[in-house]
C-alpha cells in the first residue's frame, strides 16, 4: 500500500443528510463510472470526487471537500456519489425533505451539527416527513458506511 493512502472515518451523521440533499438539489454530476462533481450548497465550489472499488467493500477515493481532506472522514460528496452509484441506498422521501437546505449557511451560523440537524429535521417534519424515518435512514447509511473500508488516495486526484 502506498503512503498516500489513509483510511477515512465514518462521517458526522448530518453528512448523510447533506449528501442526499445534494442529489435532491441535482448538484451532483456523474462524469463516468469513477468520477463525479458535486456543487456546494452555496454553488460557489465544485468538489471533485473519484471513487474506485478495489475489492468487495474496499474503496479508494479522492475528494477535495474539507471533511475528507482536513478532518479525515468520508465527506458528503463521496457519500452522494456512492448513493448515485447504488453502493449506499437512497430514500426518496428523505431526499425530498433534504432538498433546498442551505447547509453551508446553517453550519457557519450555528457552528454545531446537532443544532443544524435539529433545524433540518424540524423543517422535514413541517414537510410531512417524520423525524423517525430520517433517523432510521441515517442509521442504515451509517451502518453501511461502517461495513466499507474507504481509503483516501491522493494519487486519484490526477484522474
Amino acid at each position: 500500500m502506498s503512503s498516500s493512502l489513509r483510511l477515512l472515518r465514518k462521517p458526522p451523521r448530518i453528512k448523510v443528510l447533506e449528501a442526499i440533499g445534494s442529489i435532491g438539489d441535482e448538484r451532483i454530476k456523474v462524469l463516468d463510472d469513477k468520477k463525479a462533481q458535486v456543487v456546494s450548497s452555496r454553488g460557489d465550489k465544485v468538489y471533485k470526487v473519484v471513487l474506485v472499488e478495489k475489492e468487495n467493500n474496499v474503496f479508494h477515493t479522492y475528494s477535495n471537500d474539507n471533511g475528507t481532506i482536513y478532518r479525515g472522514y468520508i465527506g458528503y460528496p463521496i457519500i452522494a456519489f456512492m448513493m448515485v452509484k447504488g453502493i449506499i441506498p437512497i430514500d426518496k422521501e428523505v431526499m425530498k425533505a433534504m432538498s433546498g437546505v442551505p447547509w453551508k449557511d446553517l453550519n457557519e451560523r450555528y457552528k454545531k451539527y446537532s443544532i443544524v440537524e435539529n433545524i433540518v429535521l424540524s423543517r422535514a417534519e413541517r414537510m410531512g416527513v417524520s423525524r423517525d424515518i430520517i433517523m432510521d435512514y441515517i442509521n442504515i447509511v451509517m451502518k453501511k458506511l461502517g461495513l466499507l473500508k474507504v481509503f483516501f488516495d491522493e494519487e486519484l486526484s490526477r484522474l
